[in-house]
């Protein structure tokens, strides 16, 4: 096949020569490359000179440029890293300077590869002009190829070496002058340092004596709110991983943020970042805990509260997230239950969201109301589930029944959501007891017909499940009942019931 293929190699070098149109020739290779395994081109990589395809990239034929980039990605794609960072270097910086995204695109994926390889990203960590490349396509208009050379920076990152070639004076000098071309840019930058900081101490060292964590931990408190609703966001990336949380501790941001939220309160303007200011907490509670984080923050818990409570839908929405973070662990639990009153009567409301709400609250409701209900078997104490079964009481005067109604609505969200509710309460026995004496129940969760489609079937399957898992469930449900659950669960999700026709001689 090597024949064919240099032969319109060489034909394509003359068509450039001369001026003359390739597109018929450009055709043929590409069917020629896609015909052939990928073991056969790394062969032809390793025997021809494909410079041609590199040249023919420059036009402005739209046709033209998509074929070739076609093709170079046959090829190099069967290119070693290594090889590829030591014969492409000016291709792949010409590349991403080309103006058609896709030629960028392509730069850029094979710019991705070669940072994937520890021997050969030390290639683009001697070439600055690469770097610079890099570094200018976060500025592009199109977001993939933002994103695209955002990830291979971080990529370079992951080393001693590649720290110091990017924080060097002058590559610092490159982000700075990037980051000022617009506020959206200015951002996918400081994403770049935030993805830097969470690989080690030591990126996250680079990245605060660049200085630029701490530009955007003063963009946090200007008084443009929705720079700030930004800034907010972006540094609650940084809570994942332990270096983050002690750096934003040592800074004092944490205690800024709960000052915010406390401050809120008299900021007309606070609707446009006071959701991040909760999700950051939300997110800190998860990895730090709920009852370390909500005992030292008690304005945390108080604003997720008021904002269930509140006639704002985003608001009430974001509380409703939240209140599913705080309601999936025990601590969680025990943290919203000390607020006593307030907590009671923040179970009636949710009880009329879920009545009355859009369907969008409903579900994040049906999703918290779930959250909230769960005891794994290993955390039944008596005090517990009875905490858990004043709280199911508290929602509604026919809490059973209420979800029971939604759950035969049309709606994916709002039936699985009901079931989901359900399931956490299936494994109480409390639970399994108003199961059992809510006439047609336990008839309803074997029921197959009802559930219309594959995440309907496995969230009943789910509920099944969690039953017949319950040591309890054989005494409190009755040997009948169980045993209809594991032929249920034996049968499996998706089981249909056959129906055999027996022909009758003499029917039409």
């Amino acid at each position: 096949m090597a024949g064919p293929v240099s032969e319109v190699l060489q034909a394509l070098s003359e068509r450039e020569r001369e001026g003359a149109e390739p597109l018929a020739e450009l055709h043929r290779l590409r069917a020629l490359l896609l015909a052939l395994p990928l073991p056969s081109v790394r062969e032809l990589t390793s025997v021809l000179q494909f410079a041609v395809i590199f040249n023919l990239l420059n036009s402005e034929h739209r046709e033209q440029i998509e074929v070739c980039v076609s093709i170079l990605e046959r090829l190099l794609q069967a290119v070693e890293p290594l090889y590829l960072a030591q014969n492409f270097k000016e291709q792949l910086q010409n590349g991403l300077q080309h103006p058609d995204d896709s030629v960028q695109i392509l730069a850029l994926s094979q710019i991705g590869r070669i940072v994937e390889d520890s021997v050969a990203v030390t290639a683009i960590l001697n070439t600055p002009e690469l770097l610079k490349g890099l570094i200018q396509s976060i500025g592009s208009e199109r977001i993939l190829v933002a994103k695209e050379a955002i990830h291979s920076l971080s990529r370079v990152a992951q080393s001693k070496a590649g720290l110091d070639a990017l924080f060097m004076t002058c590559t610092l000098q490159d982000l700075t002058n990037v980051m000022a071309t617009s506020d959206v840019i200015r951002y996918r930058i400081y994403e770049l340092m935030v993805e830097i900081s969470s690989v080690s101490p030591v990126s996250l060292g680079y990245c605060v004596n660049s200085g630029l964590l701490s530009q955007l931990i003063n963009e946090m408190m200007g008084e443009d709110v929705l720079i700030r609703a930004n800034a907010i966001e972006m540094i609650t990336a940084l809570l994942k991983t332990p270096q983050g949380r002690h750096y934003l501790a040592q800074q004092g941001v944490i205690n800024k943020i709960s000052n915010m939220i406390i401050g809120a309160a008299s900021d007309p303007f606070s609707g446009f970042y006071l959701p991040n200011l909760v999700k950051f907490f939300g997110h800190l509670a998860i990895m730090d805990g709920p009852q370390q984080i909500c005992e030292r923050y008690p304005a945390f818990v108080e604003k997720v509260i008021e904002m269930v409570q509140g006639q704002e839908l985003t608001m009430v929405g974001v509380g409703l997230d939240t209140l599913e973070i705080l309601g999936s662990s025990i601590e969680g639990k025990q943290v919203l239950n000390k607020t006593g009153s307030a907590f009671q009567d923040l179970l009636r409301k949710l009880g009329n969201l879920l009545s009355g709400a859009n369907m969008d609250v409903q579900s994040r409701c049906l999703d918290a109301v779930a959250s909230l209900l769960y005891l794994s078997a290993d955390q039944q104490t008596d005090d517990l589930l009875g905490m858990m079964e004043s709280w199911f009481q508290a929602l509604h005067s026919r809490p059973l029944e209420m979800f029971r109604t939604m759950s035969a609505q049309p709606f994916p969200e709002i039936h699985i959501g009901a079931l989901k509710v359900f399931t956490a309460i299936a494994g109480q026995p409390w639970g399994q007891r108003l199961m059992l004496a809510t006439p047609g129940f336990m008839e309803y969760i074997v029921d197959r017909s009802v559930e219309p489609d594959k995440d309907s079937k496995d969230a009943k399957f789910e509920l099944v499940k969690t039953l017949v898992g319950s040591k309890t469930t054989a005494e409190i449900l009755g040997n009948q009942h169980y045993l209809m659950l594991r032929g249920y669960l034996r049968e499996g999700p998706y089981f249909v019931k056959t129906v055999t026709a027996v022909a009758v001689e003499g029917s039409e």
